[in-house]
């Protein structure tokens, strides 16, 4: 807030973790300030219009209702000729919009004073055709000899995160604070953080100087003795990066335990070390080499599926000639097994090829407990030449456990995007973020030891299948000068069915959402002759249980 009204200060960078308070001290603060002490044209750009209506109503709406001298500046949306609406707020002197990033209209309009950024991780490649949406917001500033540009929000990937980028183009401030035991000014840095083997409630912090443990009870007044110190010279850019661990409203023990749970696999790691630490994440995948998994091979009981075998799921790829498909098996933690891959050959336009499939739908696997599993759910490819046939096949099946998916042009988008409906057939089926799921199997193909997320592969699987499924790897691109990641085939590869059945199966994992725990306590008790009663579940329970349902006329 100090380097906004800082005459010299053309540009404010703030990189920091989740909570930390940087919206409240970074935007509302800010905007409040421009409203009552120098009013002018504001722009306040999010990553969506529908995240901007949010921030308008639940965080700058209280702001006006309960500050006196805002709420007399600004005039309610609801009175008469009233020129204030969710997304534009009238005052003397200026005028506040509140924009979408993904609005390319928006950003090219009136000339603005105060641009401010929030979340610009979260903002597309490009707004339209037009560019850069960061880029367009700041053009608008230009004819303005003493204009101010803020962005704040929590880094991404490394290489393509907007927000770190923004940082190391500044000053690079970090908050240093003096030892309790030596006075010794340092920052907090994780790294420093110690506890005692599965205790979170021992964690301490060790100086880099006295190597004391200093206790989160001294924290307070370390940071009230504290001040930012740039580690590069002013440049007009004034940047700032704080972590959790100087949050008031978060304890040292509690970020242990979330980091524990974490850590079990890459993705929940990534989030952490984005949220909690406030850093980007630097993606490993291109490191999955497939003679390292092809080695790791292993000699499954032949009677029998392997030992934590819960649940088994089934994907399918369609290609014009056949349909390749893969059994796999998934337990505790989401550790899987590759249970069996198979080829059908045929054509998918007629009847025979997905008779042939269902037969392999039907197939049932003995557990290592002597019970025997069915497949749990079903995923079909539906994004090639054969739609309208793998929908009829679909449509026989459901409601049930057989959906049809499609991979969103949509770069980000999770695993489960949406589900739709096809007009024509009627048939349920579901959009997903193959780059989201690609980024969450490299990371956990690179695991080495069995436990959660590890990636069990039967000795049966032949080179080919580790060659298809390291296929893809992923590359930082440009669009317009901003970079975004993106997987595509090495080009030593031609194809790459394994790696997308993979990815469809996974799918399948996060359609069903299982309690592991519970599915492994009720084959325990089927197995010590326990008789368990399951409701029967409707086609509606069905869906609900994968955590859509159905409102007006759209898939949630």
């Amino acid at each position: 807030m100090d380097a906004f009204s800082d005459p010299e200060v053309e540009e404010v960078v703030l990189m920091a973790s989740a909570q930390i308070g940087k919206t409240e001290s970074f935007v509302n603060n800010v905007i409040g300030f421009f409203i009552h002490q120098q009013p002018c044209p504001i722009l306040m750009v999010q990553p969506s219009l529908a995240m901007a209506q949010t921030w308008s109503k639940d965080r700058f709406a209280p702001m006006i209702r309960d500050s006196k001298v805002l709420k007399g500046l600004i005039k309610d949306p609801r009175a008469k000729n009233s020129e204030n609406t969710i997304l534009a707020k009238s005052f003397d002197g200026g005028r506040l919009s509140v924009i979408g990033a993904n609005s390319p209209a928006s950003l090219a309009s009136r000339p603005i004073r105060v641009v401010l950024l929030d979340e610009p991780d979260r903002y597309p490649p490009s707004a339209g055709t037009e560019g850069d949406p960061s880029n367009l917001a700041r053009a608008r500033t230009k004819t303005y000899w003493n204009r101010k540009v803020g962005m704040c929000g929590t880094p991404t990937v490394k290489g393509s995160s907007r927000i770190e980028m923004a940082y190391q183009e500044s000053d690079q401030r970090t908050y240093q604070v003096p030892c309790p035991h030596c006075e010794a000014y340092q920052v907090l840095k994780w790294r420093n953080i110690k506890w005692d083997k599965d205790r979170p409630d021992t964690a301490r912090l060790i100086c880099e100087e006295c190597e004391k443990e200093i206790h989160e009870r001294d924290r307070d007044r370390m940071i009230l003795k504290g001040n930012w110190v740039a580690g590069e010279k002013f440049n007009g850019i004034a940047g700032f990066h704080i972590n959790e661990l100087y949050s008031p409203w978060v304890r040292w023990s509690d970020m242990v335990a979330r980091f524990l749970e974490a850590k079990k696999f890459p993705e929940t790691l990534k989030v952490w070390i984005n949220t909690s630490l406030g850093e980007s994440f630097e993606e490993s995948g291109d490191s999955v080499d497939q003679n390292s998994l092809l080695a790791r091979r292993e000699h499954y009981p032949p009677e029998h599926l392997p030992e934590g075998v819960l649940l088994i799921t089934m994907a399918v790829d369609v290609q014009i000639d056949r349909l390749e498909l893969e059994f796999r098996g998934w337990g505790l933690n989401e550790e899987t097994w590759g249970i069996e891959y198979v080829v059908l050959a045929g054509n998918p336009s007629g009847q025979e090829l997905w008779d042939s499939l269902d037969q392999q739908m039907s197939k049932t696997f003995k557990t290592a407990t002597g019970g025997t599993l069915k497949v749990a759910c079903v995923t079909v490819d539906s994004g090639g030449q054969h739609t309208q046939e793998v929908y009829q096949f679909c449509k026989k099946k459901q409601p049930g456990r057989v959906y049809p998916i499609k991979g969103s042009s949509v770069r980000g988008v999770p695993a489960l995007h949406r589900m739709s409906q096809d007009r024509k057939t009627g048939v349920r089926f579901f959009v997903i973020g193959t780059d989201s799921v690609k980024d969450t199997l490299f990371g956990r193909m690179e695991i080495a030891e069995p436990g959660a997320g590890y990636c069990h592969f039967p000795v049966d699987y032949l080179p080919d299948y580790f060659d298809q499924l390291t296929a893809e790897h992923c590359v930082t691109r440009f669009k317009k000068g901003i970079p975004y990641r993106e997987w595509v085939m090495r080009k030593n590869r031609k194809r790459n069915e394994a790696l997308d059945i993979f990815v469809y199966n996974y799918v399948a994992l996060r359609i069903l959402n299982p309690n592991f725990e519970a599915i492994q306590k009720n084959m325990e008790a089927k197995q010590a002759g326990e008789v368990i009663t399951e409701p029967k579940q409707s086609a509606r329970q069905q869906i609900r249980r994968s955590n859509f349902v159905k409102r007006g006329k759209k898939w949630f």
